[in-house]
């Protein structure tokens, strides 16, 4: 259904053949060894500049190694955002979950860093529960009664980030549909078949649902009169290059995003982690011993003998327990720099390298576990009765 989604079309009813690609990218799937700069020159973004990212960095006061290691590398309109902040005309955040079962390790990535620019700029956020369209897509046969009860799970999850409940609004479509309605009609009559199918890749096949649902995707983005900033995954881009045709003729801004790239599955160094494929994946809620033994499993770069090893040492860049060190779980520069030494010297042998990150994981999986269970009693600051979402519920009713 989605081969074209990788080519960033631009212009309605515009098709490209890629069957010479060698990798997929779509908003619902991703398969292959992503080649990133060939993919941000088909999506028709931007690698975020040396010159831009210290920009951005003096702006928010303080760095984070998901933007030194480039795990957030491409963007639309950044430049932009930080114009309206130094100016004084502030910036929102958008992103969003969706909710067709638990979630793992990578769903978490981009809400650490959607926090992140929470904490540093001190602006609203908005985070989206896609109920409505999991149920929709092809191929899950998950009931609407799961979608929403995933949806509410999740959000247990995102809240044990800890987000500012003051400043963020959690929401699933299917019970705040009413206020994103009359919106999203504005929106859709902007959007005709033949670009949605050019984007996405629908066919005659497809149902009209997911048709319609890039309109409510959308809706978020233009929640304020503001300038939206968006961290996602780079598959996300689709919607988003929609967004930037429409929106200001309907009197809003272009959406600005940041990308960022797949944490590598367990079980080989390409494509992403899936839900399909638990085994390539470690969920938010998984046991001790589950997740020894996953990471215990998990793809290598190391030789096949002790002897070689020594003698020839470790790859890192596709051994799988060295790349999610490097993505999220081992922040200090110093550190990883050492267990990269050691790795590619043959000092530090494959069972050791991921006995480093077990302990991380562990650790960092007790501490969401536990925050997760105290955000039970602070939900509904987020999705009702917290500053931000009493006011945006308050608009039903306007």
């Amino acid at each position: 259904m989605a081969w074209v989604g990788i080519f960033g079309l631009s212009e309605p009813g515009e098709e490209r053949d890629m069957r010479e690609e060698e990798f997929i990218v779509t908003p619902w799937k991703v398969e292959g060894k992503v080649d990133y700069n060939k993919l941000v020159e088909k999506f028709g973004t931007e690698i975020i500049s040396d010159e831009l990212l210290e920009r951005l960095i003096r702006d928010a006061g303080e760095s984070s190694h998901l933007l030194r290691r480039r795990i957030f590398f491409s963007h639309r309109d950044l430049d932009k955002v930080l114009d309206d902040w130094e100016a004084g005309r502030g910036f929102f955040l958008y992103t969003g979950r969706g909710p067709s079962g638990p979630m793992h390790i990578g769903h978490i990535i981009p809400f650490y860093f959607t926090k992140w620019l929470q904490d540093r700029f001190k602006v609203n956020t908005y985070i989206q529960l896609t109920d409505d369209e999991k149920y929709l897509e092809e191929g899950r046969g998950l009931t609407l009664e799961e979608t929403r009860k995933w949806a509410k799970e999740n959000a247990l999850d995102i809240a044990a980030v800890g987000f500012d409940p003051d400043r963020t609004f959690i929401f699933q479509d299917t019970e705040y549909i009413r206020n994103m309605y009359p919106l999203a009609l504005k929106v859709a009559r902007k959007i005709n078949f033949s670009w949605v199918r050019a984007v996405f890749g629908f066919d005659a096949q497809t149902n009209i649902g997911m048709s319609f649902y890039p309109a409510i995707q959308i809706i978020p983005s233009l929640f304020e009169k503001r300038r939206c900033l968006i961290p996602c995954a780079i598959d996300q881009d689709p919607y988003w290059r929609i967004q930037r045709d429409i929106s200001e003729s309907l009197g809003f801004h272009k959406a600005a995003a940041i990308h960022s790239k797949f944490l590598p599955p367990l079980m080989g160094p390409t494509g992403k982690m899936s839900a399909s494929d638990p085994e390539s994946a470690i969920y938010l809620h998984e046991g001790k011993e589950d997740i020894r033994r996953k990471i215990w499993k998990a793809y290598s770069g190391g030789q096949p003998t002790l002897e070689l090893h020594r003698k020839l040492g470790g790859n890192p860049e596709i051994d799988v327990a060295y790349q999610w060190l490097f993505y999220f779980f081992e922040p200090d520069d110093g550190k990883l720099g050492k267990i990269e030494e050691d790795y590619r010297s043959g000092k530090l042998l494959t069972g050791e390298l991921k006995l480093i990150l077990t302990e991380k994981v562990l650790k960092f999986l007790e501490e969401h576990q536990s925050r997760r269970e105290e955000a039970r009693e602070l939900i509904n600051l987020y999705m009702y009765d917290g500053e931000l979402a009493r006011e945006m519920w308050k608009k039903i009713h306007e």
